[in-house]
């Protein structure tokens, strides 16, 4: 059903035309909305974070090329005094293997002093090292993985915002274009009634001010017509925005408001809230958990890191006089002695936080369930006072037509027509703002309950 909806919107969407049902718009909107998609791409961020952050404790391989010139410098041996003279060495203290040795090192550099000359040095190397422990590092796991859920309750708010605002968009434009069908044949109504009432006069039979009377009431209609046609036009840009179409793009709304008000269905508030299910209580319970990992984080800044190493180097180019060995292994433990405080202080913060995070979290949940018994409130009012104002409409409208059959029979004046028709358009508008307030009452409660969609 979902890829039908898609498909009708995409073919419309072609044309930069817009046909959409309350749900179409809904599902148009979660698609295409620019702040709901900015909220999906912080989750997609937040998703990579966890990646990074685990793969700091994972194997980590380096590799480089190293490479050194000296000049062709030479390093010189001098097995003679400073001055050049011959070193007295005591034979008779030497054994046969040291008279050997020191016998081919005179051979070597010509008994006196020899040089070497240092080539250019090239080596390529390559390092894995791993953390073997580290407390900050699972606590900092953690903490990654909970700001991915923070950022994930983060999309289903900006989708309950989004959704709500679309519904009450939707609901006001239909309630708009009602509005000003109703005027529209109101004024066509009283045109007729001022033709008749001005043939009147002419036959001498009315007088001018009931012509004028009329007219004044028509002028006034036209009037709150325009007026309420820059209103549709600023609630359809609303919804181009909502929807995040371009501004340009026809919109055409496939329901009316007969359709929805004849499609509401009591809120049963039979079950218990559950202030679990609401998103900001998640959102803020998430903070919560933020703040502890942020504590045990600090706490671990006492605990001890310890990492180990390899590395393997291959020399190139060597200049033969190179004691570096090919291949280095070790560990390295890194304990935390003395900060001065500064730990201290730090862990004392972070729980400080956390008390704070935990008695925004009981505020929460109190404004929550406060505001519950106050939308249900909102709601039956809302609910008596539709009722109330749809049947001063059906009085009105009953009242109005039969000032007018009697206007038209001479029996009352033009006063009383257009007075009777003044009543008739307030009944008509505190019936919309009625119907405008109980679905948006009922809107918040489904918000409330996580049911818009």
């Amino acid at each position: 059903m979902a890829c039908l909806v898609l498909l009708s919107i995409t073919q419309h969407a072609q044309e930069n035309d817009y046909l959409l049902t309350l749900e179409q718009a809904k599902e148009y909107a979660l698609q295409h909305n620019k702040t709901l998609l900015n909220a999906r791409d912080n989750l997609s961020i937040s998703d990579q974070q966890v990646r990074a952050t685990v793969a700091r404790g994972l194997p980590q391989i380096d590799g480089g090329i190293d490479f050194m010139t000296y000049f062709n410098y030479k390093m010189e041996f001098n097995f003679s005094g400073g001055d050049g003279t011959q070193t007295d060495i005591d034979y008779t203290k030497l054994d046969e293997g040291d008279l050997e040795i020191l016998k081919s090192l005179s051979d070597m550099m010509g008994g006196s002093s020899t040089g070497i000359i240092l080539n250019n040095q090239m080596s390529g190397n390559v390092q894995v090292s791993q953390l073997l422990f580290s407390g900050q590092y699972w606590a900092g796991v953690q903490t990654a993985k909970i700001a991915r859920e923070l950022a994930r309750q983060n999309v289903r708010s900006s989708e309950l915002d989004v959704v709500e605002g679309i519904t009450n968009s939707y609901y006001m434009t239909l309630i708009i274009e009602k509005n000003l069908d109703i005027i529209r044949k109101n004024i066509e109504n009283l045109n007729t009634v001022q033709q008749h009432t001005n043939n009147l006069y002419q036959a001498g039979v009315a007088e001018l001010t009931d012509v004028d009377q009329i007219r004044v009431a028509v002028n006034q209609l036209k009037n709150a017509q325009k007026t309420m046609e820059r209103t549709l036009q600023l609630n359809y840009n609303m919804l181009r925005f909502q929807l995040g179409v371009s501004p340009d793009a026809r919109i055409v709304l496939a329901e009316n408001i007969d359709q929805i008000i004849g499609s509401l269905q009591p809120i049963s508030f039979v079950n218990k809230y559950d202030v679990t299910g609401n998103i900001n209580y998640q959102l803020i319970s998430s903070q919560v958990n933020l703040t502890k990992k942020q504590l045990d984080l600090q706490n671990w800044a006492y605990a001890p890191t310890l990492a180990g190493f390899y590395s393997y180097t291959k020399k190139i180019i060597t200049t033969g006089f190179d004691m570096t060995p090919n291949h280095l292994a070790g560990f390295s433990l890194t304990v935390p002695v003395f900060s001065s405080g500064m730990r201290r202080a730090q862990v004392k913060q972070a729980r400080i936080n956390l008390d704070i995070a935990r008695r925004n979290q009981e505020l929460v949940k109190e404004q929550l369930e406060t505001q519950e018994r106050q939308l249900i409130f909102n709601y039956q009012n809302a609910q008596e006072n539709f009722d109330l104002q749809q049947e001063n409409v059906r009085v009105a409208e009953r009242v109005y037509e039969s000032i007018q059959n009697k206007y038209k029979q001479g029996l009352v004046s033009s006063l009383d027509l257009t007075q009777a028709n003044s009543n008739y358009l307030s009944a008509e508008s505190n019936y919309f703002s009625a119907v405008m307030t109980l679905l948006q009452a009922q809107t918040s409660l489904n918000k409330m309950y996580n049911t818009l969609f």
